[in-house]
């Protein structure tokens, strides 16, 4: 390989002493495929062995902890004991193409659709999103905010008896945990909500169970993450400012990394912070050093990539990059960099092994990936 990317093949070791064998990460991302009954399917088996040699980290699609809790078609669950055999042939899968697998858990609250959950569509506060201005959701009470958070813990149990190396907490992209944060769809006046501090709430009584849930099931090395988004468009909502609170809080709580979600990562704060730094610079400035961040976003060669370590970021994830380019990892590895496709063709399809639905939503939604006419 080419020494200017010799950084991205470095080992990284985490505090629980796992060693990770380069710094590139598979993204999490929703592959919609996913049996009827949210096992894991024989599609999502092969997608993910076609993406998982080379990397150092993959992260599965986000996998609901709590029934009322899905939030796409075809996603897999980690709510039930059931799940356990499927979800082990995944990490299988995943660990046999020598990579790290961590499964992403998450609760959708008032993103789920209506027609996927059990009752109710619920949330921290009745506020309906603007992606579904339609669906107002219920007040979740004390007692099932209690329940949410063993879920979490409950589900984490399930990751390490399917033998994952970790779970990260899916606190990013609008779903519960950051509408429990976000002062636009958290309103309440309990210990739940109010100030930034009481915001943060939730979040940290999820981590404080899936890290007590470990230390008692694991019985190796057992990596803990939390993603985060780190502003919303709306008014109010989570500023850079809150967000660069969190982010410190979070990197005193003995967590294994934080992985920030952005589109792009030379992306600038809108409120809450100038823009003399990117979000990615100065949420590594606010870590300094406590614990791995990821940064992410929009990143295809491996001079981008370079560029995300270079702000400080010890891991860097590539998401659609690795649908195109399964083979991104070897193809920098080995010197053939100028090979690595960042285009889709419309005959793609059986030779990336991408499911029927992602394909579906890929050919469809403009703009989303770079398609060849």
């Amino acid at each position: 390989m080419k020494e200017q990317y010799s950084q991205l093949f470095k080992e990284l070791e985490l505090k629980n002493n796992m060693k990770i064998k380069n710094r590139i990460v598979m993204a999490p991302m929703t592959n919609y495929a996913s049996n009827e009954d949210g096992t894991v399917s024989d599609m999502e088996i092969n997608y993910y062995t076609r993406r998982s040699g080379g990397v150092g980290i993959v992260v599965t699609a986000c996998t609901y902890v709590t029934a009322n809790g899905k939030g796409f078609p075809g996603e897999f669950a980690g709510d039930s004991d059931e799940m356990i055999p499927g979800l082990r042939r995944l990490a299988e899968a995943i660990q046999g193409q020598g990579a790290k697998a961590v499964l992403q858990i998450f609760h959708g609250g008032r993103s789920c659709p209506p027609e996927l959950v059990h009752g109710d569509v619920v949330s921290a506060s009745a506020v309906a999103s603007a992606e579904q201005p339609d669906v107002l959701p219920r007040s979740l009470s004390d007692s099932e905010i209690e329940d949410i958070i063993r879920d979490f813990g409950e589900t984490t149990r399930r990751a390490i008896e399917a033998g994952y190396d970790g779970v990260e907490i899916h606190g990013a992209n609008g779903y519960l945990i950051q509408q429990f944060f976000s002062p636009h769809s958290n309103t309440r006046e309990d210990r739940w909500g109010g100030s930034v501090d009481k915001r943060m709430a939730f979040p940290l009584a999820v981590v404080n169970e899936v890290k007590r849930v470990a230390a008692e099931h694991a019985k190796a090395p057992f990596m803990i993450g939390y993603r985060f988004s780190p502003e919303e468009a709306t008014t109010p909502g989570i500023t850079m400012d809150d967000t660069l609170k969190l982010v410190d809080t979070l990197a005193d709580q003995g967590l294994d990394y934080l992985h920030v979600s952005l589109m792009d990562y030379r992306s600038k704060p809108r409120e809450g912070a100038d823009n003399s730094k990117t979000r990615l610079e100065w949420i590594v400035d606010a870590v300094q050093g406590r614990v791995p961040v990821i940064g992410v976003g929009s990143v295809h060669t491996p001079d981008e990539a370079v560029e995300v370590l270079q702000t400080g970021a010890e891991l860097v994830a590539l998401g659609r990059e690795l649908i195109m380019e399964p083979d991104w990892v070897s193809k920098v590895a080995d010197g053939r960099e100028s090979e690595i496709k960042t285009t889709l063709s419309k005959q793609d399809q059986e030779l990336l092994v991408i499911p029927d639905l992602l394909w579906h939503y890929i050919m469809e939604r403009t703009g989303w990936f770079p398609v060849d006419a």
